[in-house]
């Protein structure tokens, strides 16, 4: 069982990336401790691993506010994942600690969710897809290194802003992922994961809000 600190810490967070709090809100520790049904000591310990993962900030004398993301670093944030994991899938293409089939199978989960509409399902599969790539590496820091990227909202919910096309071309750079992977050639591995974190990229550039207001 989850202790009271874990449950209150993935409730705020799940708010979070979910835009149920949105970038700027203040949040109190009294107002989430009676809503969530628990003391604000573990209010107090949430919002400081809240904290420390970049989803909230402390202002002192304040109080603790939800960060707030703009274009500009969503896009350093996809710069920096454009490095990060096509190093990952360069390394897991021979490093022997990739369950390919697994892998594949993850793809197509994926594109069957897609096809029902289920992208809370999609992204949940993309999470594991590209952990699993991450975790292949065999390079202890690769993976916290890039978890306090993807878990930025306008990056958590990126496909909600994909047009039909743009998911289903997501979807197929997957299966070129898991073939490159599948064939252990590291340089095919490294460039289709460059590709396909660039097309992400590319795909919500013109949909993300110029200011991320609560409003927008």
């Amino acid at each position: 069982m989850d202790s009271p600190t874990g449950g209150t810490y993935e409730a705020i967070r799940s708010q979070i990336l979910s835009g149920r709090r949105f970038g700027g809100e203040w949040l109190r520790e009294e107002d989430l401790a009676s809503e969530l049904g628990v003391s604000r000591t573990p209010v107090r310990e949430a919002l400081r691993r809240l904290a420390a993962d970049g989803l909230v900030r402390h202002e002192r004398h304040r109080g603790v506010q939800v960060q707030t993301w703009s274009v500009d670093d969503v896009e350093e944030i996809f710069e920096i994942r454009g490095m990060l994991e096509p190093y990952g899938a360069r390394r897991a293409a021979t490093s022997g600690l990739l369950d390919v089939d697994a892998l594949s199978a993850l793809a197509d989960a994926m594109q069957r969710a897609a096809e029902e509409h289920e992208l809370d399902a999609v992204t949940a599969l993309n999470n594991r897809f590209h952990a699993a790539i991450v975790d292949a590496a065999g390079r202890a820091r690769l993976g916290p290194l890039l978890a306090s990227l993807v878990h930025v909202p306008l990056v958590h919910n990126t496909f909600a802003r994909y047009t039909a096309e743009s998911l289903q071309r997501s979807l197929d750079q997957h299966r070129e992922v898991v073939a490159a992977l599948r064939a252990g050639d590291p340089d095919w591995a490294e460039s289709a994961m460059r590709a396909h974190i660039r097309h992400g990229w590319v795909s919500i550039r013109d949909r993300l809000p110029a200011d991320p207001t609560p409003d927008a």
